[in-house]
């Protein structure tokens, strides 16, 4: 095998590390819901959601229009979003993108509705290989999460801006040391 080496993926993965954190600067906090802190009630239903220090991430993001939809209860505001973050990114700061979790840009919080994972190198998956490459072959690029702008009010996060602040020694950063090539 030529091409696809694992020293081929650490080169994708520098150069777009480099893109997303030096180019594209863009950055959001991630909450990734406690499942052991978070009671549920009978339905399997959370009043009130408990989650982990938020977790600064480089990603690309893309805006979908907003909306204004108006029922019985008044006006609201909507918005669908998608953030694509690298693999890497989150494993260094060990965190796995599951529905529920909450990510914040700017001063607006998203839920999580769906994770997408099928953006792979050299188009191989590397659970599934009918001819064994090896384990230096194959992996996926990226994590892609479909969002839902949510009320501030259904999170329960108290924003940085306001009068109790986020501690910003709780935050973590995802690395941004470039791989060694072999």
């Amino acid at each position: 095998m030529i091409f696809g080496s694992q020293r081929d993926f650490n080169l994708l993965i520098k150069i777009n590390r480099e893109l997303l954190s030096d180019v594209i600067e863009q950055e959001i906090l991630y909450y990734k819901i406690s499942l052991e802190e978070t009671q549920a009630n009978i339905y399997g239903e959370a009043q009130e959601k408990v989650f982990w220090s938020p977790v600064k991430v480089n990603c690309l993001i893309d805006r979908g229009e907003p909306a204004t939809p108006v029922d019985d209860f008044g006006p609201d505001s909507t918005r669908t979003t998608s953030f694509k973050f690298l693999r890497e990114d989150l494993k260094d700061v060990n965190t796995v993108p599951e529905v529920g979790d909450i990510i914040q840009w700017e001063e607006d919080y998203y839920e999580v509705d769906n994770t997408i994972e099928n953006q792979l190198f050299v188009g191989r998956n590397e659970n599934y290989n009918l001819t064994d490459y090896g384990p230096d072959y194959a992996g996926t690029l990226s994590i892609i999460c479909v969002c839902h702008l949510t009320r501030t009010d259904r999170v329960g996060i108290v924003s940085r801006y306001q009068a109790t602040p986020i501690d910003s020694n709780s935050i973590t950063t995802a690395t941004t040391q470039a791989n060694t090539i072999v």
